[in-house]
């Protein structure tokens, strides 16, 4: 949902009706509590076209702008923004604050495996279930949170997985990865003559849209890829279709004029630059957020804010600057003008290639660092693109935070390119990255005329990106970035059985990126197109 005033209004009306409903809730992080509702306050409220969320405690204190809602089979998703962090980030109300302890947990899931047990038994009449558990084994990745075995008919089998209810919306979405490194280990260590030819993936009734995008862009060439939805309660498996799995949702804002939006907040960024240290102005990166917005950075982390919008009193137009580096903001003042240049001081000190490694400002979002230096050195280092422009989060997902950071570019032959960057290591990285995918060549093949011209305009070129280039019509490349050492091991077996429709490549840096920006090895896929 499109965080303009009216769209921020329903927002507010959305959230507050279900804390009303639900007074024992819970607002979780990662599946971590923040706040229990039965010991914290909280205020919702809509100011200035922003739908702001405000959660309080003894303990802590928490300010979000809410981007979007969306509602799931077991909690409330949703997205919201921080000050210095461009992407939008992920949490969840749950109705219930009594979290299952350990011993709950363990309990649940153990019901959970002789469920899926007694279920699959029912539905593959014949066939012989094999090593069920969920015993964690993090030498290949799996936890205790999903049920992997085999089902066996003769010489043939199938690699199954399954998540229940109870798991929070992370783990849910997250099978599929864990699915096809159980598929790839029963296939290693399958007895002889056994051949694991499929992998069966089993979802929570109303949880499946995710997982059947997804598996819908797999090579179904290697296995046979099938989805089934259950219904704990009755106990009910049901497959999914996965050429049914509905829209795509993401969200394609008008591209707008940098220029002008550097030119109508100059006022404010001349304010900012006058409180940096002489020797760091160079530095500074100056981002435009929307028409009315720029963000001055340094190495990718946003420590001031301009907006150029509407006075409080009055009709007229006004500057308003923040600062602050992370979560905190501030609204900079002629009285707090000498904390914000202490702080700017002490930034440009810490967040340099050189910076000590236990410095809090230097290890702050490593991956808007690496967008930094990615695009400064783009052509240099990946020739095949062009340098100009680059659009972040273009176009927006709708659920909110993936864990990564995405650029869209065009290669020299107009060919969309996404560019998925990670500066840690992720497990999901090549699946999270397939949903961005998918969105850009979906909104790539949705070509229009515009004007009567003979020639049909994708949605980018319609909503103005890449002004003035070509765009093809092929699929867009995916490209994942990360450093060596700190791409997962499993990244490579989950992209194995990408689709070959999926052109992707993964890019692996040298760990001195924040010094040199260098290739260390690179794999793909074969391109067939």
């Amino acid at each position: 949902m499109a965080a303009d005033a009216m769209d921020a209004g329903r927002m507010a009306e959305a959230l507050t009706s279900y804390l009303q409903q639900h007074p024992e809730a819970a607002l979780l992080e990662d599946g971590r509590v923040l706040f229990d509702l039965r010991r914290a306050r909280y205020a919702v409220s809509e100011a200035h076209g922003r739908c702001l969320l405000q959660f309080w405690s003894d303990e802590q204190n928490l300010l979000r702008t809410v981007v979007g809602l969306e509602e799931r089979a077991q909690c409330l998703r949703v997205a919201t923004r921080r000050m210095g962090v461009a992407r939008p980030q992920t949490l969840e109300l749950v109705p219930n604050h009594q979290k299952r302890t350990p011993t709950t947990r363990e309990s649940g899931r153990k019901n959970y495996l002789r469920l899926l047990e007694r279920v699959l038994a029912r539905n593959f009449v014949g066939a012989k279930l094999e090593g069920f558990r969920s015993a964690m084994d993090l030498e290949h990745s799996f936890g205790p949170a999903y049920v992997r075995g085999r089902i066996a008919q003769g010489p043939a089998a199938s690699a199954v997985i399954g998540v229940s209810s109870a798991e929070s919306a992370a783990i849910i979405d997250g099978i599929l990865t864990l699915g096809l490194l159980w598929l790839d280990y029963s296939r290693e260590h399958a007895v002889r003559h056994r051949h694991v030819g499929g992998l069966k993936v089993i979802v929570p009734e109303g949880s499946e849209r995710v997982t059947a995008e997804r598996m819908a862009w797999l090579n179904h060439g290697a296995a046979r890829f099938e989805l089934y939805t259950l219904n704990e309660r009755g106990e009910e498996l049901q497959p999914v279709e996965l050429r049914d799995s509905g829209n795509l949702e993401a969200r394609l804002m008008h591209a707008f004029s940098h220029e002008a939006s550097l030119e109508r907040c100059r006022e404010g960024i001349e304010r900012v630059l006058a409180l940096v240290p002489d020797a760091a102005r160079a530095r500074v990166e100056l981002r435009p957020r929307s028409s009315s917005e720029v963000a001055l950075l340094a190495h990718g982390l946003a420590f001031a804010r301009v907006r150029h919008g509407v006075a409080d009193t009055s009709f007229t137009q006004a500057i308003e600057v923040s600062f602050g580096a992370g979560p905190n903001e501030t609204l900079l003042t002629r009285e707090n003008e000498a904390s914000c240049r202490d702080l700017l001081a002490q930034l440009f000190v810490s967040r340099h290639p050189d910076g000590a490694r236990n410095d809090a400002l230097y290890r702050l979002q490593p991956e808007h660092w690496l967008e930094s230096e990615l695009r400064q050195k783009l052509g240099e280092l990946l020739p095949g693109l062009r340098e100009e422009p680059v659009y972040e989060q273009v176009p927006a997902l709708s659920s909110g935070d993936r864990g990564l950071l995405d650029l869209l570019a065009l290669d020299r032959e107009g060919r969309l390119t996404v560019l998925e960057l990670k500066a840690d290591e992720d497990l999901h990285l090549p699946l999270q990255a397939l949903d961005y995918w998918m969105r850009v060549r979906a909104l790539n093949r949705d070509r229009q005329p515009v004007g009567g011209a003979a020639t049909a305009l994708s949605a980018f070129a319609r909503s103005g990106y890449f002004p003035g280039c070509a765009i093809s019509e092929r699929d867009p490349r995916l490209l994942l970035v990360a450093p060596a050492l700190r791409i997962h091991p499993a990244n490579q077996p989950v992209l194995k059985y990408f689709s070959p429709q999926v052109a992707w490549e993964l890019i692996a840096l040298g760990e001195q990126w924040r010094r040199e920006l260098r290739i260390i090895f690179r794999k793909r896929s074969t391109d067939p197109r």
